[in-house]
């Protein structure tokens, strides 16, 4: 088999692809392989979608189940045994002990969906027209999840304006207060050029926007604000949520209860197609059918994502992130953190990122890790971060080799 065919008729669109050139085959736990035999140690986990590792055994099983018995495959918005019994093990289990009271909407199969759905909602609930978002973030693909997006190549495919949001300087980049004082000022100054806007959007740690994690007092601060001016809190949580960052909500250390959540990727448990957009219950104001999806009601995704929750929690998979959170820092704090050229380690939980500075190092040093059998994605400004996000399940022998490999390359590439 050749890559022609790939070349020849898939779109230029493509991406992944350039900077993994290779055909895989098939995928365990946290190993993929390619046609030559080749293993690779995945530290790039489906963008996220795949925090439970390839083809989880529990998972499988579940989904072939189903297959088996010739259940109802797809569903729109009808009522299914699969989707009742999704909603009461995700209330009961994971949204209720945790103090939370949301309400469940199925959106379309992405996270954009998801995202797209708070948006309206928002919006429609307070007769506002504009958004906050901060720098260095990334909310999706479709115009306005874009629109919250930063980053310039994303946002020049959209072919018209993107309007209606107001980027703010994240915290990162001139402290925290003065983030917080510039988000009230633009509220409050008769001045300021801004309106009141319908909701603040946020990822509690920016994935794609190089790995910034923002505190816990920045939080809620912004929480604080946002309740003041009667603005709705929107959290996206779909690359760093799902226990990516420890809890299942990333926003869960911070003592702070959002008014929107949105969750994807590893929601669907096997890397299915599948997005929730939660809200309070007494922002609940849709009219039937007024935001649909045709893949809604995708069976073998919410089959798969109940599983996934099961394993969450019989396997204690929170506990187990911490275990690796305090072993990824360590090591990169003692082997990768004083290298010359790395201007800075961060992250938290299972999602760390490694700033070298240019695109152009990023990029050798992506390769290099490459053809050493380890695949690992870029990230933020410039894409000059290495983003290092395993699956949680990761076998501690493989995440300890997957960090030398990350070592030896940052080290020898100049």
């Amino acid at each position: 088999m050749s890559q022609e065919v790939f070349e020849k008729y898939e779109s230029n669109v493509r991406s992944y692809s350039r900077s993994f050139p290779t055909i895989f085959t098939r995928a365990k736990g946290s190993l993929l392989y390619d046609i030559s035999g080749r293993e690779f140690i995945d530290f790039f986990c489906g963008a996220g979608a795949l925090n439970y590792g390839h083809n989880p055994d529990y998972i499988k099983a579940k989904l072939a189940a189903y297959l088996e018995s010739d259940g109802v495959m797809h569903s729109l918005d009808m009522y299914t045994v699969p989707k009742a019994e999704f909603i009461e093990y995700f209330e009961t289990k994971i949204i209720e002990p945790r103090g939370f009271d949301y309400k469940i909407m199925f959106t379309g199969p992405t996270g954009t969906n998801a995202v797209e759905a708070g948006l309206k909602l928002a919006r429609k609930i307070t007769k506002r027209l504009g958004v906050f978002a901060f720098q260095g973030a990334y909310h999706g693909m479709t115009l306005g999840s874009l629109a919250l997006t930063t980053d310039a190549g994303s946002r020049s495919g959209a072919g018209v304006p993107l309007g209606n949001v107001t980027h703010l300087p994240a915290p990162y980049q001139y402290g925290e207060e003065f983030a917080l004082t510039y988000f009230e000022d633009l509220i409050t100054s008769d001045h300021s050029g801004v309106e009141l806007p319908a909701a603040l959007a946020l990822e509690t740690v920016q994935a794609e926007g190089g790995v910034h994690v923002f505190s816990n007092a920045f939080l809620q601060g912004l929480q604080r604000i946002c309740k003041r001016y009667g603005i709705l809190l929107l959290v996206d949580d779909i690359q760093v949520g799902c226990a990516r960052t420890g809890r299942f909500f990333s926003f869960e250390r911070a003592g702070i209860k959002p008014d929107i959540v949105v969750v994807s990727k590893s929601i669907g448990g096997y890397g299915m197609p599948m997005a929730l957009t939660l809200f309070r219950p007494e922002l609940d104001i849709w009219s039937p059918g007024e935001h649909n999806g045709t893949f809604r009601g995708n069976q073998l995704a919410i089959v798969a994502a109940k599983a996934g929750l099961e394993v969450l929690l019989n396997d204690h998979v929170e506990d187990g992130v911490t275990e690796r959170e305090t072993i990824v820092r360590d090591f990169l704090n003692t082997n990768v953190a004083n290298i010359p050229g790395v201007q800075e380690v961060r992250g938290r939980g299972l999602i760390w990122g490694i700033d070298v500075g240019t695109d152009a190092k990023a990029a050798k040093i992506a390769k290099a890790a490459y053809n050493s059998g380890l695949i690992m994605e870029r990230a933020g400004r410039d894409n000059s971060v290495l983003k290092i996000m395993p699956s949680l399940v990761i076998p501690l022998d493989t995440l300890q080799l997957g960090l030398e490999i990350v070592a030896q390359v940052v080290q020898e590439t100049r």
